[in-house]
């Protein structure tokens, strides 16, 4: 299997110089694709309105690569969805999207929730924490699916900035992942899905995809939404479905360690649920099978006035069903 993993990073790897923005343009008019940019946000009033002009400016105003930038509000208690609004973007607030559907915190709800009130045949994935990056992120991401009618997925990778003592990304570049990546991510790929491992940073919040695909896939609402997307497509198309882009340098805000845990802890959690499905067959079915709200905690400490305590966190254990089947749903 290493040398699977070697031969697809040798074949499905490119730079985002490798794809030119007229070029990317012309594609996307011959094939009458429409494109959307999906920015999820929770409490990002500081650097979200950067993001969103940047595209708007480069992807939209100044070439007609970009149809529709959607910010996703997930609980917000800053400004984060005046300052997007400001900026150019469309903002939703994910509880007010179908609310009928419920609601639940998290990163993997928003972008399932997108889908939802999106329109784009491609859909482009920017965390909206990001400070070190450029519009190139996008124009990569596209690249490969604008190229090849076979990729359904495309990851980005990158040159990892880490961040100094005052939260500046100041200490120079890492070629890694973050913590969770390097400690529980990747290991996993490579012990269970040892085919996926040239994939550089499985968990990169920069990632485009087909929209057939993502309202095929059941959708975790927590962090561990780019792991299940990543498995479950292989899992379905084989690795030759997803791509990878080398986007450069990438800075953004970094977590604690106790809610990297929260993280790390759904990772597991998701990659338990495909590798037990995996072993029954039900690579296929599995996405009807795992949609129940789950009760699991990740029991953390933490001392206060100098004794030791307690501090049990949720988990969460949610999966969306397949957005494809609550359309069908709603049309019936």
């Amino acid at each position: 299997m290493r040398n699977d993993a070697e031969a697809w990073f040798s074949q499905r790897t490119s730079h985002w110089r490798d794809w030119p923005l007229r070029q990317l343009v012309n594609r996307k008019q011959s094939q009458d694709t429409r494109i959307s940019v999906v920015i999820p946000a929770r409490n990002e009033e500081r650097t979200v309105g950067g993001v969103v002009s940047a595209v708007r400016d480069a992807l939209m105003a100044e070439a007609a690569l970009v149809d529709e930038l959607v910010v996703m509000d997930s609980d917000s208690t800053d400004a984060t969805a005046e300052v997007a609004g400001r900026a150019g973007a469309t903002v939703y607030r994910c509880r007010e999207v179908e609310p009928g559907l419920g609601a639940y915190p998290g990163k993997g709800e928003a972008l399932w929730k997108s889908l939802l009130v999106t329109s784009g045949d491609i859909l482009v994935f920017l965390d909206a924490d990001l400070t070190r990056w450029g519009t190139h992120f996008v124009t990569g991401l596209l690249g490969p699916l604008l190229a090849d009618g076979e990729v359904r997925l495309v990851k980005g990778c990158y040159e990892r900035l880490r961040a100094g003592a005052g939260g500046d990304n100041a200490d120079g570049p890492g070629a890694g992942g973050g913590r969770v990546t390097e400690l529980v991510a990747r290991p996993l790929l490579n012990l269970w899905w040892p085919d996926l491992a040239g994939v550089a940073q499985p968990l990169a919040g920069e990632w485009a995809a087909r929209r057939d695909l993502m309202e095929s896939l059941a959708v975790p609402v927590g962090y561990g939404v780019e792991l299940a997307v990543l498995v479950d497509t292989v899992a379905r198309f084989g690795a030759g479905a997803v791509a990878q882009v080398d986007l450069g340098e990438r800075a953004h805000r970094h977590q604690s360690d106790a809610d990297l845990g929260i993280m790390a802890a759904e990772l597991l959690l998701v990659a338990e649920r495909r590798r037990f499905a995996g072993a029954r067959g039900l690579v296929r079915g599995y996405a009807h099978e795992t949609t129940e709200p789950g009760t699991t905690e990740l029991l953390q400490f933490v001392r206060e006035d100098g004794e030791l305590r307690r501090r049990p966190r949720a988990v969460p254990a949610v999966e969306r069903p397949p957005a494809r089947s609550v359309r069908a749903a709603a049309a019936r």
